[in-house]
């Protein structure tokens, strides 16, 4: 029961506020990755599709967190994830959920939580070196820390959903946060960090040409389509 006594001690309790601190910060990003990945279902699925979301989203980065002192011995995770992530915020962001039921933009339950999963995976490998630092190695410390800001995403993935709907534009917005965190992601990469930590053009340059070209790569495909949906 000594596990049992530690939850009361000033030190547990400092080491979980940190923890709920980093989860709320990072949260943003869930949530709009949540709202994106479900928009395109049909209302009944929407609320489902972030509750199972989020749940799977914090199972994965849990294991993530117990892993990360063998996750941070790969080359290039870093680099290989923003990449990742700058694909599906594309897609998120092209995508408008036909002809593909387990897209980014996916129709199906199964789709979206499978997005939210793979997306959400991408994005926490910063926020697994973050919480796993504070828990002092207590997996304890992460479940709690992650337990307690499931309502705060779920609130703010629906917030998310419901702008989105009424304001089209909104979507643009979260595909650009997707593809930052994306570039933050590659510039913190060990591989080439000491690069671009040395030459401020070619960093900045990298969220200029990434972010842009999610966007402007997206408006295109979205214009070109607009017809063919304005026929049917």
């Amino acid at each position: 029961m000594e596990w049992f006594t530690d939850l009361f001690t000033m030190q547990f309790l400092t080491a979980l506020l940190s923890i709920v601190v980093i989860d709320l910060v990072l949260a943003g990003d869930n949530a709009i990755v949540i709202a994106l990945a479900a928009r395109n279902l049909p209302p009944h699925l929407q609320k489902k599709a972030i509750i199972w979301g989020t749940v799977g989203a914090v199972v994965v980065r849990s294991a993530m967190t117990v892993g990360v002192v063998w996750l941070l011995k790969i080359p290039g995770l870093l680099l290989i994830g923003g990449a990742a992530l700058v694909w599906i915020a594309y897609k998120l962001l092209s995508d408008d959920g036909n002809g593909d039921e387990h897209g980014a933009g996916a129709t199906t339950l199964v789709g979206a939580m499978k997005t939210i999963i793979i997306a959400d995976a991408v994005m926490g490998v910063d926020n697994v070196l973050a919480v796993a630092g504070a828990a002092h190695g207590s997996f304890l410390l992460v479940v709690l820390g992650l337990l307690i800001s499931i309502p705060i995403v779920v609130w703010g993935s629906s917030l998310v959903l419901k702008l989105m709907s009424r304001f089209p534009s909104i979507i643009f917005a979260g595909a650009g946060v997707l593809a930052f965190t994306a570039v933050k992601m590659i510039v913190s990469e060990p591989l080439v960090k000491a690069f671009f930590d040395s030459n401020a053009l070619a960093y900045y340059g990298l969220f200029v040409v990434v972010v842009g070209g999610v966007l402007g790569a997206g408006y295109l495909v979205q214009k070109r389509r607009a017809p063919a949906t304005a026929a049917q």
